[in-house]
């Protein structure tokens, strides 16, 4: 079930009420004891079905069924976060939910979750374990566990899920979903009983990146009210000759299908018109340990800690274990791990600009639920081997299917993660991954082409730094351009002409990203003869870049055969910047 699956239902007449009367009837053909955790009566749910019905059809939702894990509050039900000694019943929505219902969507359930939210297995809940809605007898995955499921089952066209390390993710591959885990403070997480709430993010499960994308539309609403909310600037779409980061070395646990799934992987990025750069994951999975074996798990005691010491009976067995492991945790220690993750997010800073994505296995490997009750934490620790360091590294990730392994049974995927405002991009990339059309992505940023004293470490690069330019990529114009060096003086630095000619040749450039201001600005304080226009690069495209005047080349020195200004530099005395 899709947002257009429901567009066409309520194309030929039926409306809410009837679409209600059809999802009544499957939950109770599906039959899934450990999948809701509340489950209002059928007359409570077609009493709302009813009321969504008298609002206006032009919602961007009108009349679309969700479900909703039971850590985030729904007005009226119970929120219980799979532990019943801890349930309440919260008078507002969570400020998620809110949006939603505005928008005309309808909840119809609160769906199960590895207890507080710990754990990205699904095994962890006294209410049972919900089935995996494609291959029964595997993991359903979690935290999320009864999120996916609803989806996978087609009892849902969306559902709410949270993830802090993996929670969004785990449950999409093992389901054969798509997994939207957004960049933190995108979505507000008001009225979410945190985790680790500094890292915490409301996901999004869906069938396809386009529904996924219509909800983002929806709820990525800046929440003046939550502390952690923040406006992200988004970035540009991945363009159409990309690069996706591959790990030099992964390690999958020994399992028999998931290297050749990742292999296929690869080669279907290539095919697309990808190229592979192998990358060091040390400093990112390294950011991983510390988030469980690190002080960041205290924060997790920190939001539960009061309730387990006084109801320690009433804690699952394997999170109380967990929980109770977070507490010691000094403030010297701290602060030491919040140093290193500094310096480790500043080694990634450099990898960016070599890639455009990092693609990787969203899991090393598959458990069934047989194999993850024999060894729970450790098995619990592989699943997270890859998603656990996205939040701390403040990274976007969409977690995508990629086959089946066991001779076709269980479903396995991969994710791609890029830093924070790519969420968009990342959809509209994923879209293409399944077969459809890229969706669109908002102009929020201009790329800009630099061919001399502005490109990464000369004289004027500065100009660029200052404006919060982000690199995208180093290629060379099409065959079509001559290049000259304008003479500078004691003020000004020699500067290049790129002059289009049929005749001429291709010449190395770089493109820089700015925000509309930034680039708004960086127009305005070009001097003539230089201007601003488009110029065609190798691929075909044609972006914003520097572009002369004739007057520019006259008394100029052209330089178009040695192809770059740097290899020009070189050769001029003591090749001065």
């Amino acid at each position: 079930m899709t947002l257009s699956d429901v567009r066409k239902f309520y194309a030929t007449g039926a409306g809410p009420t009837a679409l209600m009367a059809d999802l009544i009837k499957r939950i109770e053909e599906w039959n899934d004891p450990a999948l809701f955790l509340h489950l209002p009566k059928a007359e409570d749910l077609m009493a709302l079905a009813e009321s969504v019905a008298a609002m206006p059809r032009h919602l961007p939702l009108w009349g679309v069924p969700f479900v909703v894990k039971d850590n985030i509050d729904v007005a009226g039900w119970p929120t219980t976060a799979a532990c019943p000694d801890f349930s309440h019943v919260p008078e507002v929505d969570a400020a998620v939910v809110r949006l939603l219902r505005e928008a005309g969507a309808m909840p119809i359930g609160k769906v199960n979750l590895d207890q507080f939210a710990t754990g990205l297995v699904g095994t962890r809940s006294p209410y049972g374990i919900p089935r995996n809605a494609v291959a029964p007898g595997y993991l359903p995955g979690g935290s999320s566990s009864g999120s996916a499921s609803s989806v996978a089952a087609g009892i849902a066209v969306f559902s709410l899920g949270t993830d802090t390390a993996g929670s969004g993710r785990v449950p999409a591959a093992f389901q054969e979903l798509i997994g939207w885990k957004p960049t933190r403070g995108l979505l507000s997480t008001r009225g979410v009983l945190p985790a680790c709430r500094s890292l915490d993010c409301i996901s999004v499960f869906t069938r396809n990146p386009a529904d996924a994308a219509e909800i983002m539309a929806c709820v990525a609403k800046y929440d003046p009210c939550d502390p952690f909310a923040r406006s992200v600037v988004s970035t540009s779409a991945i363009p159409t000759s990309f690069r996706f980061g591959v790990p030099i070395c992964l390690d999958f646990q020994n399992d028999p299908d998931t290297p050749a799934l990742y292999e296929a992987a690869i080669q279907k990025m290539k095919s697309m018109g990808g190229t592979p750069v192998e990358i060091d994951l040390g400093p990112f999975t390294e950011a991983a340990e510390l988030l469980y074996e690190g002080p960041w798990v205290a924060e997790r005691w920190a939001a539960l800690g009061d309730f387990v010491e006084a109801h320690p009976a009433s804690v699952f067995p394997v999170t109380r274990k967990i929980l109770e492991s977070s507490k010691g945790w000094d403030a010297a220690a701290t602060f030491k791990a919040q140093y290193r993750l500094r310096e480790l997010a500043r080694q990634v800073e450099p990898l960016w600009k070599t890639m455009d994505f990092l693609l990787l296995p969203t899991t090393p490997c598959l458990y069934t639920v047989e194999e993850n009750l024999a060894d729970p934490f450790v098995t619990n620790r592989v699943l997270g081997r890859y998603t656990n360091f996205m939040n701390l590294l403040d990274l976007a990730a969409v977690a995508l299917p990629a086959g089946r392994a066991r001779d076709g049974v269980a479903p396995w995927g991969v994710t791609l993660c890029a830093p924070a405002g790519s969420d968009a991009a990342l959809l509209s990339f994923a879209s293409l991954w399944q077969g459809d059309a890229p969706l669109p992505v908002p102009e929020t940023s201009i790329s800009l082409v630099v061919c001399g004293a502005h490109m990464e470490g000369l004289a004027l690069h500065h100009h660029l730094t200052e404006r919060g330019a982000r690199f995208r990529q180093r290629t060379t114009t099409s065959p079509n351009y001559r290049l000259y060096a304008m003479p500078g003086d004691e003020n000004i630095p020699p500067r290049p002409a790129l002059v289009r000619d049929k005749s001429g040749g291709c010449i190395e450039v770089e493109v820089w990203e700015l925000d509309v201001q930034g680039f708004g600005s960086f127009v305005a304080g070009i001097p003539g003869p230089l201007g601003m226009g488009k110029v065609q690069l190798a691929d075909g495209s044609e972006l914003p870049g520097f572009i002369a005047e004739p007057r520019a080349i006259e008394g100029a020195e052209e330089i178009t055969h040695f192809g770059a200004w740097r290899k020009w530099l070189a050769s001029t005395l003591g090749g001065k910047k």
